[in-house]
């Protein structure tokens, strides 16, 4: 992706690799390559790089460092970088983190704003999209990448429709980890009514 210099904004300066560096060590060595242009990276010095070793291309607009060996969890920092860092990882991903239930899902669920729904794009095959507004209070961190706290976690799960057993065991977890409290876990008490209550 080109960047394109916009009226009054500020032409690219010198490269500054501590700059880079510095934005690419927060996010598990990964940068996008705007975020390169503001460290002083012409799309095509960025392309020598690459070609140099110094950087490799992971996905359209996304690179690591090579100083920085794959992590644990560089898929969540490469699907939160995709939405341009608007997007907060939620429901079974999120619960995952929080080590709460069996859940291991196959994808990256990924909640972007609700302004996002009407956008369209091509969207990664790992990752799962969800569209709602995450206020700050709803937020925790996991590492370098946002995600919901466990409350929200678990109620956006119960309206998904996750199964009665692994969002009975996530929220009795949850509870006993004096992470939530029963009132706030309305939402999970209305799904799994049904299947005998949160308790049983």
């Amino acid at each position: 992706m080109a960047y394109v210099m916009c009226m009054g904004e500020i032409p690219l300066g010198r490269p500054n690799w501590n700059r880079l560096f510095e934005t690419a060590a927060g996010q598990e060595g990964l940068f996008t390559t705007q975020q390169a242009a503001d460290a002083g990276y012409s799309p095509q010095l960025l392309i020598h790089h690459v070609h140099t070793g110094r950087a490799v291309r992971l996905r359209r607009g996304i690179y690591r460092l090579v100083h920085f060996p794959a992590g644990d969890h560089e898929e969540l920092v490469l699907a939160w970088l995709w939405s341009g860092r608007a997007g907060v990882v939620s429901h079974q991903t999120a619960l995952a983190l929080h080590g709460l239930s069996d859940a291991l899902p196959a994808q990256i669920h990924l909640t972007l704003p609700s302004a996002w729904r009407r956008r369209r794009f091509r969207v990664p095959p790992d990752v799962v999209l969800h569209h709602s507004d995450v206020p700050p209070e709803d937020r925790a961190w996991f590492g370098a990448v946002p995600t919901t706290n466990p409350r929200r976690s678990l109620n956006d799960c119960a309206r998904e429709g996750l199964s009665p057993e692994l969002l009975r065991q996530a929220a009795q977890q949850a509870l006993r980890r004096g992470l939530v409290t029963r009132a706030e876990l309305g939402d999970v008490e209305e799904a799994l009514e049904p299947f005998g209550g949160l308790a049983a």
